[in-house]
């Protein structure tokens, strides 16, 4: 059949199952547009504040769906709004299809109006990106994009279309897509093999689970794994909800804000077993230092990983699903009773813990896991309040924790909060902000009423950028320079006045009303909590110490 460049876009989209895109319109993408206007009861969009909110909410949508998370942008400053929320995707492996539009062929090089190069923007943050010229290349560019997107270690493919483009015509086929495989053909048996003697052999084997085990839909294997060896579990910011927070082998995040159980337990080691993590800076502080008597284990899809910051014993390149089906098919069950009752010791004398008196982000956010009973989808932006939501909520649930972990993004959160209940209606959504990260993206709120999205956003309102404050105050000499927003900005207000209710709490015994309210509410909610500026984040570990010197407010007090 003979269509035009939009109506292929949007049959290719439907072939893919998209139902749901995020987007702003332009000049040079109207055409699209006008043929999406022509399918609203097929693919619904969402016409967002600001085009890194459409970024950051197809980025939610994908994370919490486990689907492809679709955005739309015009040319020039449209495409170039979608940068960060790219580079977000493409750092935490986040299956993601962004469209733009550019000028017609003719007129490109020449400093057209809104013309930018956005394929060259991209290139290093995106796992492939294309600019099309040619409407005959359109249809095949789209599906291999997808195709792109989903496999082995997914990640943000940018299609770039000619104005022209989406006006010619050219026959169009319908096709299927392409099924997504596995990557298994990288698995060696005799890897496999020597990793079960490796295991067996361990008297301190310990599990160091990232975001790959999610991405692969692992968590099954991997609790089986960890219990058939007998072997304590931590987890990156990206692997949580991997293994469940609640089991009892489960000793708390690894790094710089890691527990000290964790962190003391991983330099005991003498086997450290990385499922599908990368080895970032922040998990492992002094590199040189870092599991420093352990063999390691890395299990990986990307083989560019292996060795790429800590050298390994042994790694095994596949699918972490595949490899651990295999491994857990090989693998007899141990008992290390010695070894485990130390890390639990371990557990009861390094708990958690935080200033009681007066109200705190760690109460908040325990206030909410008992409410919602651990079932929510919790969104986070960057800085104390992503810490205390890591290590103060429960995540037994793959998909359930969705936070910027490898670009650090500032205003992720209510975008990625948008997207997930797009793609989760049945399911309470729940943004945890600072007050510095909610004014970079709060236009978003908007998004939420015009469509009445039923998120809670929960502002952590300290006054000032709590993370920065908190380094300045431990390693600058208390230079506050430039972190406190202590200014007339009035959250309820703006809330109410976009549309939404809005909810202060100063106390501790009103946290649980205002979010039980907001629950039952079930309309975009803002609850401003006011807490104290110079809460901390701890444990800590120091730029450049070693993990288990990991410091809290009684050890600097001892300090003196």
């Amino acid at each position: 059949m003979q269509l035009n460049g939009s109506e292929i876009v949007i049959e290719c989209l439907k072939e893919q199952g998209v139902d749901t895109v995020f987007g702003y319109p332009g000049g040079t993408i109207l055409n699209i547009y006008d043929e999406l206007y022509k399918h609203q009861s097929e693919i619904r969009h969402i016409l967002t504040s600001h085009e890194q909110g459409a970024a950051h909410a197809a980025d939610g949508y994908a994370r919490s769906t486990g689907k492809v998370g679709v955005c739309f942008a015009t040319s020039g400053p449209g495409a170039t709004n979608l940068v960060t929320g790219i580079a977000t995707a493409y750092m935490d492996s986040v299956p993601l299809i962004a469209i733009t539009a550019n000028v017609a062929v003719p007129l490109l090089g020449r400093d057209t109006f809104q013309e930018i190069d956005i394929a060259g923007v991209t290139m290093p943050i995106t796992k492939h990106n294309y600019i099309v010229k040619d409407v005959t290349k359109l249809a095949d560019t789209i599906r291999k994009a997808f195709t792109i997107a989903k496999s082995g270690r997914p990640g943000p493919v940018l299609i770039d279309i000619t104005k022209d483009v989406t006006a010619a015509v050219t026959e169009y086929e319908p096709a299927v897509p392409a099924p997504i495989h596995r990557v298994t053909d990288t698995i060696v048996q005799a890897h496999l093999e020597e990793a079960v003697d490796m295991i067996n052999r361990a008297k301190r084997p310990y599990i160091f689970v990232g975001g790959g085990a999610i991405i692969s839909g692992a968590s099954g294997e991997v609790e089986e794994f960890a219990h058939k060896i007998h072997a304590p579990v931590t987890d990156s910011l990206m692997g949580k909800g991997a293994f469940p927070g609640t089991d009892p082998l489960y000793t708390g995040m690894l790094g710089m804000h890691g527990t000290k159980t964790s962190n003391l337990g991983v330099t005991e080691c003498d086997l450290l077993i990385a499922l599908g993590v990368r080895f970032s800076d922040r998990v492992t502080g002094n590199i040189k230092r870092f599991a420093r008597n352990a063999k390691v284990l890395q299990i990986d899809v990307d083989p560019a990983e292996i060795n790429k910051n800590v050298m390994t014993s042994l790694s095994i390149i596949g699918d972490l699903k595949e490899v651990l089906k295999r491994l857990n098919a090989l693998i007899e069950q141990n008992q290390r009773h010695t070894w485990v009752s130390h890390i639990l010791e371990l557990k009861e004398k390094y708990p958690l813990k935080y200033n009681e008196n007066g109200l705190s982000c760690p109460y908040i956010i325990e206030e909410l896991y008992r409410i919602t009973k651990g079932e929510a989808v919790i969104t986070t932006d960057v800085g104390q309040h992503q810490m205390w939501a890591a290590q103060y909520y429960q995540y037994t649930k793959p998909r359930t924790f969705l936070t910027s972990g490898g670009l650090g993004t500032m205003g992720y959160g209510l975008g990625a909060c948008i997207g997930a209940k797009v793609g989760c209606p049945d399911k309470l959504v729940v943004n945890i902000a600072g007050d510095g990260c909610f004014r970079m993206n709060m236009n978003e709120l908007a998004t939420a009423t015009r469509y009445n999205i039923p998120i809670i956003q929960m502002v952590i309102n300290n006054h000032v950028l709590g993370m920065v404050r908190q380094w300045q105050t431990l390693f600058y000499e208390q230079r506050y320079s430039y972190t406190v927003l202590n200014d007339p900005v009035d959250f309820v207000k703006l809330a109410e006045a976009m549309g939404a209710e809005g909810i202060r709490v100063s106390k501790k015994e009103e946290v649980a009303p205002a979010i039980e309210k907001a629950i039952a509410l079930n309309k975009p909610v803002v609850i401003d909590f006011q807490i104290d500026c110079d809460d901390k984040v701890f444990p800590m570990v120091s730029p450049g110490a070693s993990i288990e010197e990991a410091f809290d407010q009684q050890d600097l007090e001892n300090r003196g």
